[in-house]
């Protein structure tokens, strides 16, 4: 039914502005204003995001809502950080992220390296390895 009908994600932000500025200058992402302050996130390969204002009625994604991939985590990892960007750490279930907050899946055969962070909002991102390169 949806075959050839354009389509988009979208999640909701406390304050757009900081939304912004996180999306643009700490990710480097080119971030555009949309309809009733919106953002439009453009990703590589043509696709957008969009962040929508919720204000006081926002409540932060409990899951993974955007994945980046990266050549070298411990390099992406160092350089978010360096700009102020905090890793979450996990140590349940059998998921057990390092000091740095990465889980080294690829080392184990429990999948790619993987780091989670948020946004301003709360909202989670991840930043994974590319295991070809």
């Amino acid at each position: 039914m949806f075959r050839s009908n354009k389509a988009f994600s979208g999640f909701s932000v406390n304050d757009t502005q900081k939304a912004k500025q996180f999306y643009s200058e700490i990710l480097g992402l080119q971030v555009s204003s949309g309809e009733m302050d919106s953002l439009l996130i453009h990703l590589a390969g043509g696709t957008e995001i969009m962040a929508y204002p919720k204000g006081d009625q926002h409540v932060a994604a409990t899951f993974t809502i955007l994945n980046f991939i990266v050549n070298d985590i411990d390099k992406a990892v160092e350089e978010l950080m360096a700009k102020g960007v905090k890793f979450e750490h996990y140590d349940d279930n059998g998921l057990q992220t390092d000091e740095k907050g990465v889980f080294r899946g690829a080392d184990k055969g429990q999948g790619p390296n993987i780091a989670w962070f948020k946004d301003p909002a709360g909202n989670i991102l991840s930043i994974i390895e590319d295991q070809d390169s």
